[in-house]
C-alpha cells in the first residue's frame, strides 16, 4: 500500500470516525431522542432471535472488551507476569471462541432478517447494512487466527497495540508500524474503524444506553404506593364503583 494511502485511512481515517462517533451520537441524542431505540423485531418472531441475538451479544461484549484492554494496556505493565508470545496466544484462543459465538450469532440474526419476509418488509436498510458490515467484520477477525499463528512471537500484535496506544495519545510514528501487516489485518481495523463511523445513524446507538445502566446502581430505590392505599374503604370493589355510576 502507498504511504500516503497508508497515512490516510490509518492515520487520519480514524480521527474522522471519533469525531463522528462522539458528535453524531451527541447530536442524535440531544435531538431525535425517540429514535434512540433497538427497533426490536421480537414481536415478529423471536426463535431465531433468542439464540442469535444472546450468542452475538456475549461473544461481541468480550471481543469488545478484550480489544479495548489488549489494545490500549501498554506493554510495561503486564510483561512482569506474562510474555507477548503468551498474550497473543491467549488472544487467539479466547477471541476466537468469542468470534466464533458471535459469527454465528450474528448469521441467525441476519438469515432472519432476511429470510422472513414480515421482518424483512420491516426493516430498514440500514438494519440489513449493519448485519451485513459485522458479519463481515466477525469474518474478517477470524481469519487473521490463521495469520497469527504463522509467528506466535508477538511481534505483529505488539505493532498493532503500539499504533492503536499512539493514535488514541495521539502520538506520531504508528503508520510506519503497520506497512508490513497483512491486508487482511487492514481489512479488519479499517472496517472496525467504519462501524464507529456509521454508529449513530443505526440501531447501535442503544449500546451507549446499555453502558449507561451502571448508572442505576447509584440510583435510589423507588417508593411505589398502591391505589388501594389511597381509596376509602369499599371504593375499590368493582360492585361498589359500578352501583355509583
Amino acid at each position: 500500500m502507498n504511504a500516503w494511502l497508508n497515512t490516510l485511512l490509518f492515520g487520519i481515517y480514524p480521527y474522522v470516525c471519533l469525531a463522528v462517533f462522539f458528535i453524531g451520537s451527541w447530536m442524535r441524542f440531544d435531538r431525535d431522542q425517540y429514535t434512540w431505540k433497538t427497533d426490536s423485531s421480537q414481536l415478529l418472531r423471536k426463535g431465531s432471535l433468542r439464540w442469535g441475538s444472546n450468542l452475538f451479544h456475549v461473544g461481541v461484549l468480550f471481543l469488545f472488551f478484550g480489544h479495548s484492554f489488549g489494545m490500549l494496556t501498554p506493554h510495561f505493565l503486564y510483561e512482569g507476569f506474562i510474555s507477548a508470545g503468551h498474550k497473543q496466544l491467549m488472544a487467539m484462543v479466547s477471541g476466537g471462541v468469542a468470534g466464533l459465538l458471535a459469527f454465528i450469532g450474528v448469521t441467525l440474526l441476519l438469515i432472519r432478517r432476511l429470510g422472513d419476509e414480515r421482518i424483512r418488509v420491516t426493516s430498514k436498510p440500514s438494519d440489513i447494512m449493519l448485519l451485513v458490515l459485522l458479519w463481515i467484520q466477525l469474518a474478517l477477525g477470524l481469519a487473521t487466527i490463521p495469520l497469527s499463528a504463522q509467528h506466535l512471537d508477538g511481534g505483529m500484535m505488539m505493532k498493532l497495540a503500539e499504533w492503536a496506544q499512539r493514535l488514541v495519545t495521539f502520538r506520531s510514528g504508528g503508520v510506519e508500524l503497520l506497512a508490513d501487516a497483512s491486508w487482511v489485518f487492514k481489512a479488519h481495523m479499517f472496517l472496525g474503524m467504519s462501524l464507529f463511523l456509521i454508529f449513530p445513524f443505526t440501531r447501535l446507538v442503544h449500546v451507549w444506553s446499555g453502558f449507561a445502566t451502571v448508572a442505576y446502581l447509584r440510583r435510589p430505590y423507588q417508593v411505589v404506593r398502591a391505589r388501594r392505599l389511597n381509596v376509602p374503604a369499599g371504593n375499590n370493589n368493582p360492585a361498589h364503583r359500578n352501583n355509583a355510576a
